[in-house]
């Protein structure tokens, strides 16, 4: 075979198997996020549904179960100033279900926002955002955006529970 020819098909080669990596690379970091946002979506499922099963009567709460330990603090707060003062700094509502009297069985849609948040959409009307930190073993529940304001669970919790 001609030098030409030989350099030609080692160079054609080259660039396909060059191709074929970028390829197989651009799919593995997609991959994941995919993967990630589907974990996000299935733990906060997992969590209403342990809500529903129980309708709300976990010890402790189904929220502090599947909280990063930066929200469980939070809530520790919470705990703690009720045994201080015998006052509750709670936010006023069962925050997953956005309300005092929570209807176990309504319907619900999970979604994902663009910024990455479960967006939980109740049938009574109401959403509930929730932040999670992943990693390749689970997801937790690392805050909750309770109102269209954008109010944090975690800073009001903070804030209030002082």
């Amino acid at each position: 075979m001609k030098p030409l020819a030989l350099l030609t098909i080692l160079f054609t080669l080259g660039l396909t198997t060059n191709v074929a990596i970028a390829d197989s690379a651009t799919t593995k970091s997609e991959t994941p996020v995919l993967d990630r946002t589907a974990q996000k979506v299935t733990t906060i499922k997992k969590m209403y549904q342990q809500d529903v099963d129980n309708e709300g009567e976990d010890s402790p709460v189904v929220l502090q179960q599947y909280a990063s330990k930066d929200l469980q603090a939070a809530m520790q707060l919470e705990q703690e100033y009720f045994d201080k003062t015998q006052i509750s700094c709670h936010i006023g509502y069962d925050v997953l279900w956005d309300s005092q009297d929570p209807d176990y069985a309504q319907d619900k849609e999970f979604s994902v926002t663009k910024q990455g948040l479960v967006q939980v959409n109740l049938a009574q009307g109401s959403t509930v955002d929730y932040e999670l930190a992943c990693n390749d073993k689970e997801c937790l529940v690392h805050d909750v955006i309770v109102d269209n304001k954008g109010t944090s669970l975690k800073a009001y919790l903070k804030e209030a529970c002082q």
